[in-house]
């Protein structure tokens, strides 16, 4: 059992390290930036768009890397913003990380794409906590997608964050519960040339050339869905 579980985060680690060791900040930025315009252009992302109006905050992971061997890891890297709900100002950047352990038939390695839609204030502030878990200490549901989904849609939303992935330019439907997600340290670092808390990078208005893509797309998807 301990050998298995060794392969598989060999595995995931081998595939991660390719995947994000050559990654500024400024590249995990693009990417999210990119990995936003491609999920909302999906024809059945309608509710995606209407929740991220209405949101407190967004974490984007362009690219989560699932591997394994009945046992497998997944890890990716990722960057949240907190949206002030009354002004629609955004704050951040935080760098963060993805880890966790997944089971069941599993074989080889998947990349997939993931956006969590903070949909609460509870939400925001167990990540400025510096380490949460989804479906443990804060509540995860997949988000509901396409238009019929709007019946079913628990319109309070009474999760914490939504989750949506994708592969391949497909929603994928995939599980996170039980991954953590935790502060990247040293992405942070490099980004803000100072230490500063989750909370003080999520309380730093969002500017600057590296992240205007991304508010770009943020702020394109959210008239338009107002407009609707």
């Amino acid at each position: 059992m301990r050998r298995v579980v060794c392969l598989a985060l060999i595995l995931v680690l081998l595939a991660s390290s390719l995947t994000f060791a050559a990654q500024l900040p400024e590249t995990v930025l693009t990417n999210a930036a990119a990995v936003l315009k491609d999920m909302t252009q999906q024809p059945d992302s309608e509710q995606l768009k209407s929740i991220l109006k209405d949101a407190h905050g967004i974490a984007i992971f362009p690219s989560v890397i699932k591997a394994g061997l009945g046992i497998g890891g997944r890890y990716g890297e990722g960057v949240v913003l907190r949206r002030d709900t009354s002004t629609g100002t955004w704050y951040g950047p935080y760098f963060v990380e993805m880890k966790g352990l997944s089971y069941g038939l599993q074989a080889g390695i998947q990349s997939t794409a993931l956006v969590l839609v903070v949909a609460t204030e509870e939400g925001i502030r167990s990540l400025e906590d510096g380490r949460i878990t989804l479906g443990g200490n804060v509540s995860l549901a997949a988000g509901p997608v396409g238009r019929s989904a709007e019946a079913s849609m628990d319109v309070q939303l009474k999760a914490a964050m939504y989750s949506y992935s994708m592969s391949k330019g497909v929603f994928a439907g995939a599980s996170f519960e039980g991954a953590t997600i935790s502060n990247n340290a040293s992405t942070n670092k490099l980004y803000w040339e100072e230490t500063l808390t989750p909370e003080e990078m999520l309380d730093k208005k969002a500017k600057g050339t590296a992240i205007q893509e991304l508010l770009d797309e943020l702020t394109s998807i959210i008239e338009n869905s107002e407009d609707r």
